[in-house]
């Protein structure tokens, strides 16, 4: 069995090895504050050398789907969710909020390719919800009476044109100069993520290891929580557009359940207090350890 081949097929084993050794062998160095987005712009990159960009561009211009899908994601799904966990605990509903209206992560594409689902589509959804997430996360925390959440729109773009269009950029400019070797290294690429995605969680992980084991049983309760939330958003994902093509539900369940929660950490240590922080930061459990089962689930789709 190849060494690429190996990876790609327990993938599962490199994303929990990157939550357990983030916990039990932190990095001992304060770990720049831009190597998660290296990590995420190296992703991307081995996503584009995959797909034709032309094609998420025709999803972005199929107007009626990419306003459906932003509406469930960055509006409809975080309200349902506040509004049922406000039921218990309004702080806790506030936090899952901020969660849920997150866009579609950055690296949900390469985690759609993990899964053989349409990564273009995937890609299209990320840079949609990216793109309208500074006016619609504002927005959530007016409706429901919280003080306005101001985000640095200009930040926010800037960190899209270096995570997306740039590693979209550079991997057009390889395919075009350099097809045959491309071409040929095209079986090594997911295998690449899946090792880049492992030390994107090593360094998350460890960055807020003393969090996570701070309180370890309150903690168990808001991470129960959190493997609900994920779970429903997987199952609504995958069922909002039930005619579609497999590879495109693949798409459409990836985008709803793994979201950007890593803008979610920053906007909660900025923005509110450390029980919301705890919550965005054990978001990285079912974030890295669902991915496995909804595979294995997939295939009995």
């Amino acid at each position: 069995m190849k060494i690429s081949h190996f990876i790609e097929k327990y993938f599962w084993i490199f994303l929990l090895a990157g939550i357990v050794i983030g916990l039990w062998q932190p990095v001992h160095f304060v770990a720049p504050k831009y190597l998660p987005k290296i990590l995420l712009g190296m992703m991307l990159f081995f996503v584009f050398l995959k797909i034709d960009v032309l094609e998420v561009i025709e999803n972005i211009r199929n107007f009626k789907l990419m306003i459906s899908i932003a509406l469930l994601y960055m509006i409809i799904f975080p309200i349902i969710f506040f509004l049922m966990v406000n039921i218990f605990d309004r702080q806790l509903a506030i936090g899952v909020l901020l969660l849920v209206a997150m866009p579609a992560g950055v690296s949900s594409p390469a985690l759609t390719d993990i899964l053989k689902g349409n990564i273009s589509l995937a890609m299209s959804i990320a840079v949609v919800t990216q793109v309208i997430a500074p006016f619609t996360v504002p927005f959530l925390f007016w409706i429901i009476g919280t003080k306005g959440l101001e985000i640095d729109k200009f930040l926010l773009f800037k960190d899209i044109a270096i995570l997306v269009f740039l590693p979209m950029t550079i991997a057009h400019l390889l395919k075009r100069n350099f097809t045959p070797v491309v071409e040929r290294s095209q079986h090594t690429f997911t295998s690449a993520n899946i090792l880049t995605l492992f030390a994107f969680v090593y360094v998350a992980i460890s960055s807020q290891r003393n969090i996570i084991l701070d309180n370890p049983v309150n903690l168990f309760w808001k991470t129960a929580l959190l493997y609900v939330v994920f779970i429903i958003l997987h199952i609504a994902g995958y069922l909002i557009r039930y005619k579609e093509s497999k590879e495109n539900k693949i798409a459409f369940s990836v985008t709803a359940a793994y979201m950007n929660n890593g803008l979610a950490i920053v906007l909660a240590s900025t923005y509110f207090g450390p029980d919301i922080l705890v919550l965005m930061v054990l978001s990285e459990l079912p974030w890295n350890t669902l991915l496995a089962p909804f595979k294995r689930a997939v295939t009995y789709l």
